[in-house]
């Protein structure tokens, strides 16, 4: 009953087959192989334009070296407050952005919204120098709390970052999850909807270690690798990041992976209503946020179930837990099976 993290999960068995499959023989090294070329002109095919991709090795090296690119002096990055720029890498994208200020901008269900945010950006005028430079907008898709941004909504929150000339950056750690959600292609949820530079996370989704940064405006790539190779994330072996997103592509494995860990959170979600209990959000992508009677929640703990309790925020009326109760986050992945779910719902009917 492991529900902690889709990052417990090991690597799926077709990208750990490209890896056995990549393995042999002798490639160039620092990118410059052939698999590394065919991958990314793979990025090219996905996003049905020609893209600048960058392989790193984890997601918070992709959230916060894209943000270095757009960096300004005293610049300021506006993302959700709970987002995980924000609150879970350790200060990173300010240190890589040289001291760029991340202005939290508050949202029910982990999104903000085209209004919350021109409220955000009220404070920091162009042109007054004490207030620093507005410098990009970033959004999670999916959010820190399982919920996805519709494509209107990525449309309207481009407006604003277009009306003060900042690019639009999209922390895609769970970008298959949410892809799948909204049923639409890779371009739609993109740079159709007007993001401007993606963190294309494969690693919660059944990859080993393979992120990548992807540009969609080729002229902003410019001079990136300098950025990555400073920041420690140049691969010697790229083939290897390569093979991953070979094996995570081929026949459309990354989408069945996702779909699945979707469907598994649904299903427990569904279930957990049906024993009355209740989400404290909308379950829109592979992670779930039950609210349980805490005697409900040490007693699943003792039984084995691997979950952990969430700070609950910005909760629609009536979600919020009680004085009795706490919210849990479970996140399924490609590895959660039919068996897991039902014997967490078990153990769930068996407290009281």
């Amino acid at each position: 009953m492991n529900f902690a993290s889709d990052n417990w999960a090991g690597a799926a068995p077709a990208v750990m087959s490209a890896l056995t499959r990549h393995n042999n023989g002798h490639a160039p090294a620092y990118g410059s192989d052939p698999l590394t070329e065919s991958v990314s002109n793979k990025f090219n095919e996905l996003f049905e334009r020609e893209v600048a991709v960058f392989f790193v090795a984890t997601g918070t090296a992709a959230n916060s070296l894209a943000l270095a690119a757009y960096g300004k002096p005293g610049g300021a990055i506006f993302c959700h407050r709970d987002s995980h720029i924000q609150v879970d890498e350790c200060n990173c994208p300010e240190f890589m952005t040289s001291g760029g200020k991340l202005v939290s901008v508050p949202g029910p269900s982990g999104k903000f919204d085209a209004n919350g945010l021109i409220e955000a950006m009220y404070p920091f005028p162009d042109g007054i120098v004490h207030h620093g430079q507005v410098a990009s907008v970033s959004i999670s898709q999916a959010t820190e709390s399982g919920t996805v941004y519709t494509l209107e909504e990525i449309a309207a929150i481009k407006e604003v970052a277009a009306s003060r000339s900042v690019p639009l950056h999209m922390d895609g750690a769970r970008f298959a999850n949410a892809l799948v959600t909204l049923g639409c292609s890779p371009a739609d949820m993109t740079w159709k909807s007007g993001v401007d530079v993606l963190s294309f996370g494969a690693t919660k989704n059944g990859c080993w270690c393979a992120e990548a940064v992807v540009f969609f405006d080729l002229e902003a790539a410019k001079g990136f690798e300098y950025f990555r190779k400073r920041g420690g994330h140049l691969f010697s072996k790229s083939r290897f990041v390569a093979a991953q997103f070979d094996g995570y592509f081929n026949e459309d494995s990354w989408l069945d992976t996702a779909a699945h860990a979707n469907a598994m959170a649904l299903k427990l979600a569904e279930g957990i209503r049906t024993a009355g209990g209740r989400t404290a959000w909308p379950v829109e992508a592979n992670e779930l946020f039950p609210v349980l009677k805490r005697r409900q929640f040490e007693q699943l703990e003792a039984k084995g179930a691997m979950i952990y309790e969430w700070p609950a925020k910005d909760l629609p009326e009536g979600h919020a837990p009680q004085a009795d109760e706490v919210c849990v986050r479970m996140v399924c992945s490609f590895a959660t099976t039919e068996d897991d779910v039902a014997a967490f719902l078990n153990a769930l009917s068996g407290t009281s």
